[in-house]
């Protein structure tokens, strides 16, 4: 499994995405997550994968591979 495939696993079952639904290139606001979501997403993230996203970093993720690119940087394994 990839982070990347991660996140989708997240997205499925902390916000009802399917997976199906989900490509690298989805924005967050295309799957209808605002900002809350994204602290929530954050949150997580650190549950999950013990990595801590500062609020400043979620605010300048736009994709899911946005994000699956930071937690990589980042050093988040599965």
């Amino acid at each position: 499994m990839t982070i990347y495939d991660k996140i989708v696993e997240m997205l499925d079952d902390k916000f009802g995405i399917a997976a199906d639904e989900v490509t690298k290139d989805s924005t967050f606001e295309e799957l209808d997550l605002d900002s809350l979501d994204l602290v929530e997403f954050s949150m997580a993230v650190e549950d999950d994968l013990g990595v801590k996203i500062t609020d400043d970093e979620a605010a300048e993720l736009k994709t899911v591979d946005d994000a699956a690119k930071l937690l990589e940087a980042k050093g988040a394994s599965v």
